[in-house]
């Protein structure tokens, strides 16, 4: 008889806790800045397990199955991004997109936190 071990469940942080964590880039991306001074992000995509070991029966090298994915930041995502150094808190970030861009705390909260949670599920971006 097989036992299954239960997944472990990933913490959730509180939303104060969240504010205090700085984000930081991954080291697998590149970037690349257009003359608008948008940024272009590059990034490996996972290749899912099941597709890899067709591919390899197939003759493919592992090589092959890197997929370079690119995500192009609007104005707004460039001026977050470039803020992202990992000494900054998202609460610090979060004031200093509000006065730059005029915004209200609450409204700028919202528009920071979803991007780094977006960029955080595509493995862009991590918080220590």
């Amino acid at each position: 008889m097989k036992v299954f071990k239960k997944k472990p469940v990933a913490k959730h942080l509180s939303r104060l806790q969240a504010l205090g964590h700085k984000p930081v880039k991954s080291r697998q991306i590149s970037e690349i800045r257009l003359e608008t001074g948008e940024v272009i992000i590059e990034y490996p995509l996972a290749v899912r397990p099941l597709i890899a070991a067709v591919a390899r029966r197939l003759g493919k090298t592992q090589e092959d199955l890197v997929q370079i994915k690119k995500l192009q930041l609007d104005a707004l995502g460039t001026s977050v991004w470039d803020l992202v150094d990992g000494s900054r808190s998202v609460r610090q970030i979060i004031q200093i997109f509000a006065e730059t861009h005029r915004l209200e705390n609450r409204e700028a909260e919202v528009s920071v936190t979803r991007f780094i949670r977006e960029l955080g599920q595509r493995g862009l971006l991590g918080l220590q």
